[in-house]
């Protein structure tokens, strides 16, 4: 079982507390109105599946009930970093040398 580390609590619990949210820092366009079907259809569908470091939206469902953000590489489910939503995203090539 994973251990992820919810920044808000600032302790490492079960991931049978957590929930998975999608892709981090996915963009809502600011006038959804005026954008073409095509570019609703790729904000709503299509994320990146990258094999490695991936940033994440977590929630912490049974704990805080906060979302946040965690770099994960999903070749070895190892959840690298967790940092609060609304952060901007780490540098990915500073965890992928060192695993931190």
């Amino acid at each position: 079982m994973l251990l992820i580390h919810c920044p808000y609590c600032r302790m490492a619990r079960p991931e049978s507390e957590f929930r998975y949210g999608g892709e981090a820092h996915v963009v809502r366009p600011a006038e959804p109105a005026n954008v073409s079907d095509a570019d609703w259809a790729a904000f709503l569908y299509m994320r990146a599946n990258p094999k490695g470091i991936h940033a994440e939206r977590w929630r912490h469902v049974h704990g805080c009930g906060r979302f946040f953000n965690a770099l994960r590489n999903t070749v070895t489910d190892q959840i690298l970093r967790t940092y609060p939503a609304g952060t901007p995203q780490p540098a990915l090539d500073a965890h992928a040398e060192d695993g931190r």
